[in-house]
């Protein structure tokens, strides 16, 4: 689900690796989508055992791909069409139903940890960037092309309200709030005055909106309107006239995670 995008060159001494980072978007999104009262099943006992072994079988090996085959087309299918059913799924991934309903109950389970991995990937990208030493706007500039990258903001305009979130990625969704707060007060002085943390969420979705049938240009598009908008934020430079003020007041937050509330007829 990532796209690869120019960056400032060379992390930072001292910034998280993107494996350090893939790893606790595992961790984030495992612990979203649990659902506490749920038995353990086999296979997860057997991973679990497979894990302490330090080697995994060659069956759990084959659902493993056949898990993240399951996901990227998922990804695929629901971004295109979020009505579609869950035997599109399948039928993209070219894997049985069987093997599907094995792993996913229902599509609303499937929808659910493919919106809980990009929020898992939103929080672990702002602790990464919270990690980071560096320059203020280096790191912010830094923080939004990954997050463009990763276009986890398609996930919110095609899902939001089709599905019933689980209490952990309510509390998720508000560590993310808490984090991206701290982020944007570290990074503060390097942006222009009128600014607002969650005009970020926003700006997100809006370049995830651009879309072309061709992937590299929509790449493209997506890198030139995230220069555009970083340009935007800057804070002018010392002794030049402040920017005009901007229109209107800031999104808040409770505007931002009420579209998460399920829609009847939802999925």
């Amino acid at each position: 689900m990532n796209e690869t995008t120019s960056a400032p060159a060379g992390p930072a001494a001292g910034a998280v690796s993107s494996e350090a980072v893939a790893a606790r978007v595992a961790e984030l999104t495992a612990a979203a989508v649990m659902d506490p009262a749920a038995p353990a099943s086999p296979s997860d006992a057997a991973g679990s055992a497979s894990s302490a072994a330090g080697h995994m079988s060659g069956r759990r090996k084959q659902a493993a791909r056949n898990d993240q085959l399951i996901l990227e087309s998922a990804r695929a299918v629901f971004l295109e069409d979020p009505g579609a059913p869950i035997t599109a799924v399948a039928l993209h991934a070219k894997v049985g139903i069987s093997a599907l309903y094995s792993r996913y109950g229902s599509k609303e389970e499937l929808l659910r940890r493919l919106c809980a991995e990009g929020l898992a990937r939103f929080v672990a990208e702002t602790e990464a960037a919270l990690a980071d030493p560096g320059e203020p706007w280096t790191v912010f500039a830094g923080f939004i092309r990954r997050l463009v990258a990763a276009d986890t903001s398609s996930m919110t305009l095609a899902l939001a309200g089709r599905f019933t979130p689980t209490p952990a990625m309510f509390e998720l969704a508000m560590r993310s709030d808490v984090l991206l707060r701290e982020l944007f007060d570290r990074v503060r002085p390097a942006l222009r005055d009128d600014a607002d943390v969650h005009d970020l969420s926003l700006i997100f979705e809006m370049i995830a909106a651009i879309k072309t049938p061709d992937r590299d240009r929509t790449r493209e598009l997506r890198q030139r309107y995230t220069d555009l908008v970083l340009a935007g934020l800057r804070a002018p430079a010392p002794g030049a006239p402040p920017p005009p003020p901007l229109s209107g007041r800031p999104a808040r937050f409770d505007e931002i995670s009420a579209r998460w509330t399920p829609r009847n007829g939802a999925s």
